[in-house]
């Protein structure tokens, strides 16, 4: 793609009212809004409302609590969800594809490289993603936060340069927006700045995301490189402010040292199967020399994993540094542990650091 992408995230809140109706004037706008902009800049939308609508259609009055009520309402919430989407786009002529993503997507190196070249191609092909968590088949995924989570990832996936996050809210403030004293949050430089902020503010009756899982979501974008802002969505030209740079909502401003797309991928999507201790020597080698761990450097293994599978690397508190990829099984590696001369446990190539908090 020519352009760095962005990614439009819609809470269940902002498409779906209190009755689990679509808010269909408001969709419609927000759409022309979409197409308007998707003529400059590359648009994915992650769209939650599925389980709300859902809801809405089989007239339950209540959200449901069990996960297979959850998902037999998602079931029914996508498909409306989808033609409502590209019953809006198709107004100004703008094709949309649909596109259901569940964690282990993430988390397998090869499925995460084809969403990654299906997204580049919907956006290639002038195409509008309409991306959702696959709820119908998802278990703790339902609960994960309302699709902020998502959202990040996708973000991530496609090496966006902004997040749009939009809420019922007009951004982050320094306390629950309801209380008098309570100040929106202009800007987030960093994550100390969000010590003296409150987000415990809850997520609506429909959807399952509070601020928190926003703030979370930002954290996780700009750690790829892409700046954030969480804006109200029920405000008109809330997007193209966004996106052209102007002050609205909360900002995220992007961090400028991100890893590449492969070590993200070792950050947040590498699911690990188990833990090497190393000694002090072997840590500062990997920190201050980029260099790849060496059997000679750990102390101990836990866990059982093949070649190939994720592990985290700790120091003798426990507190885990990096993740990496091992270049040979546990049974293998025990073999060798406190040796020198043996090939590399983790190749420097495979490894990421974890920046401190």
């Amino acid at each position: 793609m020519s352009h760095r992408p962005v990614v439009i995230k819609l809470g269940s809140s902002t498409l779906v009212d209190a009755d689990g109706r679509l808010r269909r004037s408001r969709l419609d706008r927000i759409a022309d809004e979409i197409s308007q902009v998707a003529q400059n800049t590359p648009l994915c939308i992650v769209s939650s409302g599925a389980i709300a609508l859902g809801i809405g259609a089989l007239n339950r009055a209540e959200r449901p609590t069990t996960v297979a009520e959850l998902q037999a309402a998602a079931a029914v919430g996508q498909a409306v969800l989808q033609q409502a989407w590209q019953r809006a786009l198709g107004r100004s002529d703008r094709a949309t594809g649909q596109v259901l993503l569940a964690a282990g997507d993430f988390e397998r190196r090869e499925s995460y490289l084809n969403a990654r070249h299906t997204l580049e191609t919907l956006l290639a092909w002038g195409v509008t993603p309409i991306v959702n968590e696959n709820d119908s088949t998802a278990t703790q995924e339902i609960t994960f936060g309302d699709n902020d989570a998502l959202a990040a990832q996708v973000a991530v996936l496609l090496g966006a340069r902004l997040l749009v996050l939009l809420t019922d809210q007009e951004g982050l403030y320094t306390r629950d927006p309801k209380h008098p004293d309570a100040a929106l949050v202009r800007e987030v430089p960093d994550q100390a700045a969000l010590a003296a902020i409150d987000t415990t503010t809850d997520g609506s009756a429909w959807g399952s995301g509070g601020m928190r899982s926003k703030v979370a979501a930002a954290e996780l974008a700009r750690a790829g490189g892409a700046a954030c802002v969480i804006a109200n969505g029920g405000r008109s030209g809330a997007i193209a402010a966004a996106v052209a740079g102007e002050s609205i909502g909360t900002r995220f401003p992007a961090r400028a040292d991100a890893p590449s797309a492969y070590k993200l991928w070792l950050l947040h999507g590498l699911t690990t199967a188990g833990r090497i201790e190393v000694d002090p020597g072997a840590r500062k080698a990997l920190e201050s020399d980029g260099a790849s761990l060496l059997p000679v450097g750990i102390r101990s293994l836990s866990g059982r994993f093949a070649a190939g599978d994720g592990v985290e690397l700790v120091d003798a508190n426990g507190t885990v540094f990096a993740r990496g990829v091992a270049e040979m099984g546990s049974d293998e590696l025990k073999r060798h542990v406190g040796k020198r001369g043996a090939d590399p446990a983790v190749h420097r190539d495979r490894l990421v650091l974890i920046q401190p908090a």
